[in-house]
């Protein structure tokens, strides 16, 4: 059996933004503007998405 997994995509610049939300953006893996990762669905990286909803958008 597979995990689901989501793809995130960073949509605007952590410049200006907290430290814990850069920081949140790393541990997502993304580090420049359109870059996307694939992480495993779980409510630990779901968390991480509402902290730094603003900065990122999830893709189909």
């Amino acid at each position: 059996m597979t995990m689901a997994t989501i793809k995130i995509k960073q949509i605007k610049s952590k410049i200006g933004y907290p430290v814990d939300q850069k920081r949140t953006l790393q541990a997502l893996g993304l580090h420049k503007i359109d870059q996307v990762v694939e992480k495993e669905d779980c409510p630990a990286i779901r968390g991480m998405i509402r902290k730094v909803h603003h900065l990122v958008t999830v893709i189909d």
